[in-house]
């Protein structure tokens, strides 16, 4: 064995920058004594991904400048160790030239900014790489914020027969035939490639795919380090891995899990060529993945933003369910606080199911009727509601009770109201703005609603969390899912079947398929013009919905960035 690099999958916090010093830090002792000689961070590892409009700010840069100093102070006696530091940085960087480990922000308004990497050694920065290709598309901004690098960055570790010229990218870099072709024109035998790549369904294996392309294009082996955690509405999977030059997979990293995953470089006898090995992850299932990745973004939002608890309207139907149980895995059935908030149209059934879930999810669980509410505000609308029918408006005022009491709760108590409406509703405006839409996170609302009962499915099977039990009853996920704000009502009474309208969704939302494509597929037109009539009405709603966890590779937010004011129609 030549070298042992060991990547640091790690979840760091936006702007905590002493607390990711110190992450760092550790990880790098701790790999030294396990005969490491390289640590490899995630993308702005120093910073965490993404700091957005804090980029712009001096001060912010500046700390992140100090937060690396400390870094380099505090391992300098860690002979030979090389850490490689992901980093914002200002100034005329990115020529990969050696430059002090004194890292003094100076007129950050007239100089660039770059999404960097510092090359750090016994407390001195060897070289700085500058990300060259920006993205600026889904959930990225990049070019808001920095200016491409220009140069190349090929460092030695090791010497004589023993050294190995490693070359530098970082994420987008990596996507792109000409950062790594210049690297290997450069010297380099190995290519180390730093990414903070948010996740969605089926991402991995992307990843994975193109960088199998990249080692082959090049001929060069690659170690890919990946960020984990979650940061608002986007959450990072891990999932680091090794790839020999001829694509073949040399290891991989556990997913949603921090990691300190570590690489064996040496050379084949016969070839002298470099060869990697590392132990090897199994692969997941999508449900998993998508499970996981939920979990994590719950835990990760409430976590590092401080809230004690989770505070859940518990209808007795199935999104209300998953969202529980989620939130138990994520948090700990003491950390989880359900209400059921009957109106005179809720089902015994939904009495009966809502209690046995919280009971198998060992939850606080209370009931606070809303008809005293209900009829009150109906008495003071009587004389101007005065011969109309009832409908909608009525509806609507069940549901604001609800999210008047649960503000109320968790303005009292400190808990934050995770909301449980999916995405099938948020496209189509299914949810009431200031009642059901009330809270502070929306957990699923990427996840369209025939994902929600496969969900529901996939964690009645498992047992992931160790809770000892199928939380959701059975009845829950098979029976017709209903707001019950009116008698008899049904989902379907307003829209189209769910198998129907999420396809629909998945293709037209989500893909950008057109008109032409969908009638081509065999939907009805009616119901094609129904269901995009109704993502245009309702964008008014979706912006003033909670954030929540984006898991599709297209969702309403940064993803999505409609007019709410607009005439066009396809």
């Amino acid at each position: 064995m030549l070298l042992k690099i060991c990547v640091a999958q790690l979840n760091f916090c936006v702007g905590d920058l002493s607390g990711n010093a110190q992450k760092i830090i550790a990880a790098a002792k701790s790999a030294y004594a396990n005969g490491a000689r390289l640590l490899l961070t995630p993308e702005l590892a120093i910073c965490g991904y993404a700091a957005e409009d804090l980029f712009l700010r001096a001060a912010f840069t500046q700390a992140c400048d100090d937060a690396v100093n400390l870094v380099a102070r505090e391992l300098a006696g860690l002979k030979g160790l090389i850490v490689v530091l992901g980093t914002p940085t200002s100034g005329n960087s990115g020529s990969g030239d050696e430059s002090d480990a004194g890292l003094r922000t100076k007129s950050i308004a007239v100089q660039q900014r770059h999404n960097a990497a510092r090359v750090i050694c016994e407390g001195q920065v060897m070289a700085t790489y500058a990300k060259r290709e920006l993205p600026n598309y889904q959930v990225f901004d990049e070019r808001r914020y920095f200016t491409p690098g220009q140069g190349t960055c090929v460092f030695s570790v090791g010497t004589g027969d023993a050294a190995i010229r490693i070359g530098l990218l970082i994420c987008e870099d990596a996507w792109f035939d000409e950062p790594a072709r210049l690297a290997k024109e450069a010297g380099a035998e190995l290519l180390l490639v730093m990414n903070a790549s948010p996740f969605h369904a089926g991402k991995g294996v992307e990843r994975e795919a193109m960088m199998c392309k990249r080692a082959l294009a090049t001929e060069l082996p690659l170690v890919y380090a990946h960020l984990v955690g979650g940061q608002d509405e986007i959450v990072f999977e891990g999932r680091s891995f090794a790839l020999q030059a001829d694509g073949q997979l040399a290891g991989r990293a556990p997913s949603f899990k921090e990691d300190l995953f570590e690489v064996e470089i040496s050379r084949l006898p016969s070839t002298q060529a470099i060869n990697l090995s590392a132990r090897i992850a199994p692969l997941r299932r999508l449900d998993a993945d998508l499970w996981d990745a939920l979990v994590l973004g719950v835990r990760d939002y409430l976590g590092k933003n401080g809230f004690p608890g989770a505070l859940i309207g518990l209808s007795g139907g199935i999104d209300s369910a998953l969202v529980l149980a989620i939130a138990v895995d994520a948090l700990g059935a003491d950390k989880v606080r359900t209400v059921m908030m009957p109106s005179p149209y809720t089902a015994n059934i939904s009495w009966i199911d809502a209690r046995e879930m919280a009971k198998r999810m060992n939850v606080r669980y209370d009931e606070i009727s809303i008809v005293p509410q209900f009829e009150a505000f109906k008495t003071s609308l009587a004389t101007e509601f005065a011969g109309l029918e009832e409908g909608t408006a009525e509806e609507n005022i069940q549901a604001r009770i609800r999210g008047v009491f649960l503000m109320a709760l968790s303005n009292k108590f400190g808990s934050i109201v995770l909301t449980t409406g999916n995405k099938s509703e948020m496209a189509t405006g299914y949810c009431t703005l200031y009642g059901d839409m009330a809270g502070g996170f929306a957990v699923i609302k990427d996840v369209l609603k025939t994902a929600v009962f496969r969900l529901a499915r996939w964690r009645n099977e498992n047992d992931p969390y160790g809770t000892g039990q199928n939380p959701i009853p059975e009845r829950i996920i098979t029976r017709p899912p209903s707001a019950e704000l009116r008698a008899e009502q049904t989902d379907q009474d307003s829209l189209p079947p769910y198998e129907v309208l999420d396809e629909i969704l998945e293709r037209y939302m989500e893909n950008d398929e057109c008109i032409e494509s969908l009638l081509a597929a065999g939907f009805d037109a009616a119901v094609i013009e129904r269901v995009t009539r109704l993502i245009k009405l309702n964008e008014y709603k979706r912006r003033q919905s909670p954030v929540g966890i984006r898991v599709s590779h297209r969702s309403f937010g940064k993803d999505w960035r409609y007019p709410i004011t607009s005439k066009f129609r396809a």
